[in-house]
């Protein structure tokens, strides 16, 4: 089963959350309906700008904890890196 760590934005170079999940799509339909987080619903951050997939759910915590003590501006080049626009990916989720 592949585990995912995202990264939601409120809009480019806005507030941004991160997260790890087994089901993406679910995850981001949560938060979008107001029952991911307290912060994601206060902040409005719901835009999906960053997905990567993992295999062993223990990697992927750990690699959601290590992107969370991440410089902002690491996070800013990570989600650039494969989404310049900073475009909601979640229409592209087969889910």
């Amino acid at each position: 089963m592949p585990y995912y760590v995202y990264i939601l934005a409120s809009r480019k170079n806005g507030t941004l959350y991160i997260g790890v999940t087994n089901d993406i799509a679910r995850r981001v339909r949560e938060h979008r309906q107001g029952r991911g987080s307290r912060f994601v619903q206060k902040y409005n951050v719901t835009r999906l700008v960053h997905v990567e997939t993992h295999e062993a759910i223990e990697r992927a915590i750990q690699r959601e904890k290590t992107m969370k003590e991440w410089p902002r501006a690491w996070k800013a080049r990570l989600i650039e890196r494969g989404n310049p626009e900073w475009e909601d990916l979640y229409d592209h989720l087969n889910g």
